[in-house]
């Protein structure tokens, strides 16, 4: 008798979801406000009273981002699920320090465009650091010793800050608010959505967050996953090099 797919969203799919909201939230940033808008214009995504009265490319640049605002959150949660079910955590780090170098060129040309650029760092390398945080919570959880737990996250926080890297000290504290309330979903999706809510659309990635079914879904996309951020990069810049140079 066949097992029947549990109902929900595996990893893959919220895997899906995030890297495709991420995508559309980097046409916004690298091709409009990078391109169409003149230089790399920031637009502030929560000025919405400016919106009736902006151009087409203004509200198109708005829309794409306010839709990329989905992916942090959810590869904050997917962090924390790889936390706890890896098997080798130092592997796991190791992997995501190298891709966040095999990544920064690709990085700087999309959004500075030169191939080095030392003022911000991707978001690899945030990762990076709110998974030695989660490892200082874990070691220290065992001995009960809160004020060690709050120094380790406080060190990854500096570290982030001090790299500059993409959302920096939040992220790192982010994912930690997503792993100690990992027991209790609806606090998880109360505090989560209360953390980003200065994104606006943020906390919509809590609807396929709580659909998650716990399981990896059909397939080994894990290094594809993974490769997709530098190759994506470079493809927009491709295109940026293509239209605006």
């Amino acid at each position: 008798m066949e097992q029947s797919t549990p109902r929900g969203l595996s990893s893959t799919a919220l895997k899906l979801i995030a890297i495709t909201t991420m995508f559309i939230d980097h046409i916004g940033a690298v091709l409009i406000e990078g391109g169409i808008l003149n230089g790399g214009m920031t637009l502030s995504l929560s000025d919405l009273e400016s919106f009736s009265s902006g151009s087409v490319w203004w509200k198109t640049d708005l829309i794409l981002r306010l839709i990329g605002r989905i992916a942090f959150p959810i590869f904050a949660f997917l962090l924390v699920e790889g936390f706890l079910h890896t098997r080798d955590i130092k592997k796991y780090g190791t992997r995501l320090l190298l891709f966040g170098f095999l990544s920064e060129i690709p990085f700087d040309l999309a959004v500075y465009h030169t191939p080095f650029y030392f003022g911000y760092q991707n978001v690899f390398f945030t990762l990076f650091f709110a998974l030695l945080a989660l490892a200082g919570i874990r070691k220290w959880e065992v001995d009960k010793s809160l004020w060690k737990q709050i120094a380790a996250v406080v060190l990854c926080c500096l570290g982030a800050s001090l790299l500059s890297s993409d959302y920096g000290a939040f992220g790192v504290v982010f994912v930690v608010l997503l792993y100690v309330t990992r027991r209790n979903p609806r606090m998880q999706t109360i505090t989560g959505s209360l953390a980003v809510i200065w994104e606006l659309t943020a906390c919509l990635a809590f609807i396929p967050i709580r659909m998650y079914n716990g399981t990896k879904g059909k397939g080994n996309f894990k290094y594809l996953f993974y490769a997709f951020y530098p190759l994506h990069l470079l493809f927009l810049y491709g295109v940026w090099r293509f239209f605006f140079l």
